[in-house]
């Protein structure tokens, strides 16, 4: 078979996209193209068509053709094998098959074709295979994404040395009853006492942030601010030459270090008592319906930064109902938590440790109860003709809780193309390198407990599952809570903060 040109052209002979596997001018294919309908009979079934000197092998996709231009004598029925490869290519990397789609991923489609054919004869691929080849993987890459991770490794060890810093500012300044250095606009009030001291805190995390982030974006030169890491490494070695060579390097590096600080700063409403109150949900249901597994981790953190809070209680308030079951650490007064719901240690003359996270309080529950599912989700795949109608719904049970960032992903079958989208609520992604469709929610809570999707794509019903399930929240799900901070030496209360956070370990209907 000897191929002269591949191309997707519209009805009336206009060429979307082409490609050339012989010496051809641009002239030369635009006529074969626009002859192109002009030959074809509507009489006729045939999905070829000859001239003196060519032969058109086509196939109609929607309002758009696929057309091969091949010699005389070549094997039709390679020629008709290749013609269904090239029409299976086209639907992985466009949504839909209309000629805006078309032109947006003409490159895409190009590096495909040439791994399809080369120098006008067919190559022994597949459909995996030129999905594989096309990816390909990138050095420049990986040295990015290095150079990336090592400055946000060096953002955060540098936040870390400023709060260190800071923090022994303001205890030196406490001690001696002095104004902390470098922090104008309090007048003559002295530093001492808890509402000063307060004032001292708020003002160091402020200012954490500004003194960070301009760090990376020193000149360059030999500083030792600049170095990314041990020698001997291979791409640090190598990001040492380009930083050597040229100053856009490091600029752009040093922008995203800036970018990194800020992602990695604390919150702004830090105390010096901060406790992180962490679950993790791991569920998983049958597509018919019930619950096949469910398991909950949550885990009080304690964070003090000031060592003069370091004897305190913490009054923690349980209204869950499902039976979840406590424990303390090992050095936590079991028997003051069992009796009045506080936290704090063993010998009340100890301290817990200082800059530091220290799990005190950790829950666990275990169900196959259905109605403890947080969130349902329906999925209905029903077979019409060639293709299935998926019908996907889902329903928010706790409606305490307000969940974020929602994404439903749902498993496509391999080299059927796009979905075609009925009705949604949300926006969605078709992910067609990995065959995956995910229904994207901002925000799932009271007032926008339900939602479905309806999609239709070719397919059988098993290939629609597992549906997986991704979000985060800032509510807990067993109603677990600290109310109040008090310290061990006069039951005077102290000023905390908290961050609640709700993550999904494993969260699949099967």
């Amino acid at each position: 078979m000897v191929l002269l040109a591949a191309a997707v052209c519209t009805k009336a002979g206009k060429a979307i996209v082409s490609r050339q596997f012989v010496e051809m001018t641009r002239t030369r294919i635009e006529g074969l193209l626009a002859a192109f309908p002009k030959l074809m009979n509507t009489g006729k079934q045939h999905t070829f068509v000859e001239t003196e000197s060519v032969r058109y092998v086509y196939q109609p996709m929607e309002k758009l053709y696929m057309v091969l231009i091949t010699t005389k004598n070549s094997n039709i029925l390679e020629d008709l094998e290749t013609l269904r490869l090239f029409s299976r290519v086209i639907p992985e990397y466009c949504r839909a098959l209309e000629e805006n789609e078309i032109s947006e991923h003409c490159f895409d489609l190009i590096f495909a074709f040439d791994e399809i054919v080369a120098l006008g004869y067919r190559e022994n691929v597949n459909l995996a295979q030129i999905r594989t080849f096309t990816e390909m993987e990138s050095h420049e890459e990986k040295v990015f994404r290095a150079v990336r991770e090592t400055q946000e490794r060096e953002a955060k060890a540098e936040m870390r040395r400023k709060a260190k810093e800071l923090q022994q500012a303001r205890r030196d300044a406490e001690r001696q009853g002095k104004k902390a250095p470098g922090f104008g606009g309090f007048g003559s009030v002295a530093v001492s006492g808890g509402t000063a001291a307060s004032m001292i805190t708020e003002t160091i995390i402020e200012t954490e942030k500004p003194k960070v982030a301009p760090a990376p974006a020193r000149p360059s030169g030999p500083s030792k601010a600049l170095k990314l890491g041990a020698k001997g490494k291979e791409v640090d070695n190598f990001v040492d030459k380009l930083k050597s060579e040229g100053e856009n390097i490091l600029t752009a590096v040093g922008k995203r270090s800036t970018e990194a600080a800020k992602v990695l700063a604390p919150p702004v409403n830090m105390e010096s008592v901060h406790m992180k109150i962490e679950e993790k949900i791991s569920l998983t249901c049958g597509r018919d319906g019930g619950l096949q597994s469910m398991e909950l981790h949550g885990m009080i953190m304690l964070h003090i930064a000031d060592e003069k809070f370091a004897r305190i209680r913490l009054h923690v308030e349980n209204e869950d109902k499902r039976g979840v079951q406590l424990q303390t650490h090992p050095n936590v007064d079991k028997k003051l938590f069992t009796t009045e719901s506080q936290i704090g240690l063993k010998n009340p003359e100890k301290s817990f440790p200082i800059n530091s996270d220290v799990g005190v309080l950790k829950w666990r529950l275990q169900t196959t109860e259905e109605s403890f599912i947080p969130l349902t989700i329906n999925c209905w795949p029903s077979e019409s003709g060639n293709s299935c109608d998926v019908n996907i719904e889902y329903e928010l049970q706790e409606e305490s809780l307000e969940l974020n960032d929602v994404i439903i992903t749902i498993p496509l079958p391999s080299g059927v193309g796009a979905p075609v989208i009925g009705e949604i609520d949300g926006e969605y992604r078709h992910d067609s390198r990995r065959n995956l469709l995910e229904w994207c929610l901002p925000v799932i809570d009271a007032k926008n407990k339900s939602g479905s999707l309806e999609f239709s794509i070719a397919g059988q019903p098993n290939d629609f599952f597992p549906v997986q399930v991704s979000f985060i929240s800032k509510k807990n799900y067993c109603n677990i809570q600290v109310t109040k901070v008090t310290l061990v030496d006069g039951n005077s209360p102290v000023r905390f903060s908290t961050e609640t956070t709700f993550l999904v370990d494993k969260y699949e209907v099967l």
